[in-house]
């Protein structure tokens, strides 16, 4: 807990790791050091925000914070994802307690069921009196719609748009410019309940809740998530308050009715300010799936993995000839995820374009045949009491794996250029055949195609020997005849291709280490001076890319470099343990959608990575 003062800052000063997130596991909230709900999507984690001045000063926001300045330091209540923001001032000590309220039997597996889309907010008097402020500035749709507000008995309605939203409120407000404001005072010992309540127009609408309800729901709120935290963390290796946190970050970012897990809570934080590097992250990957499913099993348990596992066997299946299968999905299983740009958002710190879905939906990427296959290789126990149709599309996963895996395509970075035959996805092929020849009984895979699919499955571990590796580059590169280096073929020892003591490999996480990061230690994921990216301007270093670094010394012995390596990057995790996609090589600050799933999940798998490396041989 870090304690720092604070003065007011405009909008567009606010750093990335100055938000913290809440989740009721259906949407998320980003919530500034100020007190200020700065962006809030409902009903679902793709919904179009209700605040979002995270991109736009005038798309709405709601703070509660003193009207003084005062001294700022933040927690998560233990075991939890709900947030304490302590602000001390000459006057007094007040704490801000905000969550998004799950269902009222949320115990343990049932922790996001029957959520009441209800964010609370608690003002606690510790000492003294601190005079306090509240602004609330709610802009439905990205911030397109300024609704009237109007007084009500103990809150505040807004209407405007498919959105009904009432504001429960202790203390009496005031109106100006479609926003509602008020000023109080919180004593010693007084505790004050705020909260805003969503509905649409087809559902029961939303109300005033009654001061005892709400203290009521908040505190079973914070029941409920140690009640998942008691029941599910258990890892007990080093940096465990990191891993075990990092679990609940992943649990605050999956979609309870589906199992999804989404990469970030945002969309259109830069990867590099001002720059055109701006995505929608707030949807899943397949290409994320090999890789969650090993995290869930150090940080969560093996349900989460198999609802994870379940939500892709459903939603992924639609394989032809004439299309791959799709590298990506909504939340609920959607497949059309078309972008488009919000022109009216100027983006955060001016970077531009904001962006609403994702283009990379439509991409060919041949390695997500291999995340594919290792998920369901994770779960291979479970794999018993699939039904035939998975069945049927595990194997026909395989098989296209072992047809197109000489084709080109955009690779895991989904590249806007040219197509390339890319080193790691070659390596995914390679693991789709391995995990299916793993699986192949269970699956109920025929002779003659398992014999086929080592065939190919040698071919391609020969091609990737002979055509990725680079005697100039010292190392494997990113594609067949570059020299170029690319941190996803540190995969290749995670993946089994190669062990990790390889003199190839050994030599390809030297080069990565000495070639591919900046002075701080962090590595990039490629280049971009190349261009192969088709995009102009620069990113910074990926903290995913650092712990596979890590986790991939771990592989190859060398513990102690691991570790450095891991403490590198685990330093950068905010005052309350939440970590970007990207750190600015020239400030350190964080960059890129927040808080980001795949480096949560690289921290796992390289703590544990490290806990088994460190692990003293059986005699």
């Amino acid at each position: 807990m870090v304690s720092t003062p604070f003065v007011g800052a405009a909008m567009s000063s606010i750093a990335i790791a100055d938000y913290a997130l809440i989740s009721d596991r259906h949407s998320a909230a980003l919530i500034s050091r100020d007190g200020s709900v700065d962006w809030l999507c409902f009903p679902r984690f793709d919904s179009p925000s209700m605040f979002g001045r995270l991109l736009d000063e005038e798309a709405g926001h709601w703070s509660i914070r003193p009207s003084a300045s005062c001294e700022v330091s933040r927690r998560y209540v233990e075991q939890t994802m709900v947030l304490e923001t302590t602000f001390r001032t000459a006057s007094g000590t007040v704490v801000l307690t905000d969550a998004l309220l799950v269902g009222a039997d949320n115990g343990g597996h049932r922790l996001g069921v029957g959520v009441p889309r209800l964010l609370a907010r608690r003002v606690s008097g510790v000492d003294g009196e601190v005079p306090m402020e509240t602004v609330y500035r709610p802009r439905p749709e990205y911030g397109l719609i300024a609704p009237i507000l109007s007084a009500t008995p103990g809150g505040v309605t807004s209407r405007g748009g498919a959105e009904w939203l009432v504001l429960t409120t202790p203390t009496a407000m005031s109106f100006t410019d479609a926003s509602a404001h008020a000023a109080f005072t919180v004593r010693a010992g007084e505790s004050l309940y705020f909260g805003m309540h969503r509905s649409t127009l087809e559902e029961a609408p939303a109300h005033v809740w009654p001061q005892e309800e709400l203290a009521g729901r908040l505190q079973s709120t914070i029941a409920a998530w140690r009640s998942w935290s008691d029941l599910h963390q258990a890892y007990d290796g080093p940096w465990r308050e990191l891993v075990h946190h990092s679990g609940r970050v992943l649990q605050a970012l999956s979609f309870q009715p589906s199992g999804a897990i989404v990469a970030a809570a945002t969309t259109s934080l830069p990867e590099g300010v001002g720059g055109e590097r701006n995505w929608d992250y707030r949807y899943t990957w397949v290409r994320d799936a090999s890789l969650t499913m090993e995290a869930l099993w150090v940080a969560a348990c093996p349900d989460e993995a198999q609802d994870f596992f379940s939500f892709l066997a459903t939603a992924a299946p639609s394989l032809s000839k004439e299309r791959s299968l799709q590298i990506m999905f909504g939340v609920g299983g959607e497949h059309d995820l078309s972008e488009r740009t919000l022109p009216h958002l100027k983006g955060w710190r001016d970077s531009r374009p904001v962006r609403v879905g994702n283009g990379a939906w439509s991409q060919q990427q041949i390695d997500v045949y291999g995340e594919l296959l290792d998920a369901a290789h994770r779960l291979a126990d479970q794999l018993q009491r699939i039904d035939d149709d998975t069945r049927w599309f595990l194997i026909a996963c395989a098989d296209t794996a072992a047809e197109r895996w000489t084709e080109k395509d955009q690779g895991i970075w989904e590249v806007r250029g040219e197509p390339r035959h890319f080193l790691y996805s070659k390596v995914m092929c390679w693991t789709a055949l391995d995990r299916a020849i793993g699986l192949a009984d269970r699956l109920g895979a025929p002779a003659d195609k398992v014999v086929a699919w080592r065939r190919t499955r040698e071919e391609i571990h020969d091609a990737v020997l002979r055509e990725g590796w680079s005697e100039e580059a010292g190392a494997f590169t990113q594609y067949f005849g570059s020299t170029a280096l690319d941190a996803s073929n540190l995969m290749m020892p995670i993946v089994g291709f190669l062990p990790a003591d390889d003199p190839r490999m050994v030599a390809t996480i030297d080069a990565t280490a000495e070639r591919l990061t900046d002075d701080a230690g962090l590595v990039y994921r490629y280049r971009t001076e190349g261009g192969v990216d088709g995009l102009a301007g620069e990113e910074g270093t990926f903290l995913l890319c650092t712990f596979w670094l890590a986790q991939a010394m771990a592989l190859a012995g060398q513990a102690e470099r691991a570790s450095g390596v891991f403490e590198q990057a685990a330093a950068y995790v905010n005052d309350v343990g939440l970590l970007a996609e990207e750190v600015d090589p020239a400030t350190g600050e964080l960059l890129g959608n927040f808080p980001q799933a795949f480096s949560h999940i690289g921290l796992v798998n390289a703590a544990w990575a490290i806990s088994q490396a460190r692990r003293p041989i059986a005699a």
